[in-house]
C-alpha cells in the first residue's frame, strides 16, 4: 500500500550535518504520521523524531533536541530528517516509518504501519 525509501546516509565527521530523506510512494494518502527511528549495534531501537503529515507539527526526542529538525514536502511525498552537530553516538541505521493515524504515541515502534529499509549513518571522531 505504502512504500518508504530512505536516502542520504553515509560517513560524516563529528560536528558536521546530514539530511536524510524518506520518499513515499503508493497510497500516500494513508500517511498521517511520519517518523524516524534508529538502531545502533547491540542497542534497542530508539525513537528520534516524528511529524504529522497534515499540519506539520513535530515531536523531537530529548537526546537529539536542538540538533534535529524534521520536516516534509507533501507535494514531493518526501519527509526529511536534518541533523546538525553530529556525534559518534549518533552512528546507527536510521529508518523511516509511517502511520495511518494521528492518534498514536510516536515513540513506540509498534504504532507504525509502514517501514523503510533503513540507511546507515556513521559519524567519525
Amino acid at each position: 500500500q505504502v512504500q518508504l525509501a530512505e536516502s542520504g546516509g553515509g560517513l560524516v565527521q563529528a560536528g558536521n550535518s546530514l539530511r536524510l530523506a524518506c520518499a513515499a510512494s503508493g497510497r500516500t494518502d494513508s500517511i498521517y504520521t511520519m517518523a524516524w527511528f534508529r538502531q545502533a549495534p547491540n542497542k534497542e531501537r530508539e525513537f528520534v523524531a516524528a511529524i504529522r503529515w497534515r499540519g506539520g507539527d513535530s515531536f523531537i526526542e530529548d537526546f537529539v533536541k536542538g540538533r534535529v529538525t524534521v520536516s516534509r514536502d507533501t507535494a514531493k511525498k518526501t519527509g526529511y530528517l536534518q541533523m546538525h552537530s553530529l556525534k559518534p553516538e549518533d552512528t546507527a541505521v536510521y529508518q523511516c516509518v509511517a502511520a495511518k493515524t494521528n492518534y498514536i504515541n510516536p515513540i513506540y515502534a509498534a504504532q507504525y504501519d509502514f517501514w523503510g529499509r533503513g540507511t546507515q549513518v556513521t559519524v567519525s571522531s
